[in-house]
């Protein structure tokens, strides 16, 4: 039976900005699609946010927010059928987008239960770290955002929270960056994606990591402008991914030799 050798690519610090240049190239010859796809998530990341502060949870907007770069390859897989379609010279639609995930539905999903763990143990430890320096009891929203920068036990929580997230979001990023792409590109199972994302980094730490300063440094503005910024960030870095993919792993079939 025919299967597939992926092979990583070596790659140059200088191959981030050109996935970037790539992905508003993308995001430039389907604007319409790619916008609409991006204010969907706007759309519910507001909704999840109200419904947070209608609950009188609001204290979990700020973990949540974060926890966002756990889930943010899988909103991208919408931005990878958009440059599926555009390299296969087909004008990309809103099918494309919101259907991509079909033909590997299985595999993405196992992908999906990966980075919802991920997720899950963010907002564990997030939960942990906040009764660890503000009790159990939560002061009011204004005087928690207050005292985040005014405060030891705010800065203590912002310094200790920043370092147990970036380790966990790294290791997310590790094992999704092409992974998801991989997947919906080949047939292959989630472990195999994962694995070609793991040894994509791997080989290609210091592009890679600052691939991942980047991805951060974008959806923090996105999130930072009450989520507006994100209708443009997310699909622009979707792309951006799908191309990084494409530079970074190659699939070449072979034929299992039979014993």
């Amino acid at each position: 039976m025919p299967t597939v050798k992926i092979t990583i690519n070596p790659i140059g610090m200088d191959r981030p900005r050109a996935w970037l240049a790539a992905g508003f190239e993308d995001f430039r010859q389907a604007t319409a699609v790619s916008l609409a796809y991006g204010m969907f998530w706007v759309g519910l990341s507001i909704a999840v946010t109200l419904g947070a502060v209608m609950l009188d949870l609001w204290h979990w907007l700020l973990p949540m927010a974060a926890g966002f770069m756990f889930l943010g390859p899988l909103v991208a897989v919408g931005s990878y059928g958009i440059s599926r379609a555009i390299e296969a010279n087909r004008t990309p639609h809103l099918g494309d987008a919101f259907s991509a995930w079909r033909p590997h539905a299985g595999q993405l999903a196992m992908m999906g239960v990966m980075m919802m763990i991920f997720f899950l143990a963010w907002i564990r430890l997030a939960t942990l770290l906040f009764a660890l320096f503000y009790g159990f009891e939560a002061p009011g929203p204004a005087a928690l955002y207050a005292s985040l920068l005014t405060t030891p036990q705010g800065l203590g929580l912002i310094l200790v929270g920043t370092g147990v997230g970036a380790v966990l979001a790294f290791g997310a990023f590790s094992i999704s960056v092409v992974a998801i792409p991989t997947l919906m590109d080949q047939e292959l199972t989630f472990m195999e994606g994962i694995e070609a994302s793991v040894r994509s980094v791997a080989r290609n730490f210091r592009p890679m990591l600052l691939w991942a300063a980047i991805l951060t440094g974008c959806v923090l503005v996105g999130v930072l402008t009450f989520y507006i910024g994100l209708a443009l960030i997310l699909p622009v870095l979707g792309h951006a991914s799908w191309h990084a993919y494409e530079d970074l792993v190659r699939c070449e079939p072979v034929e299992k030799v039979a014993s």
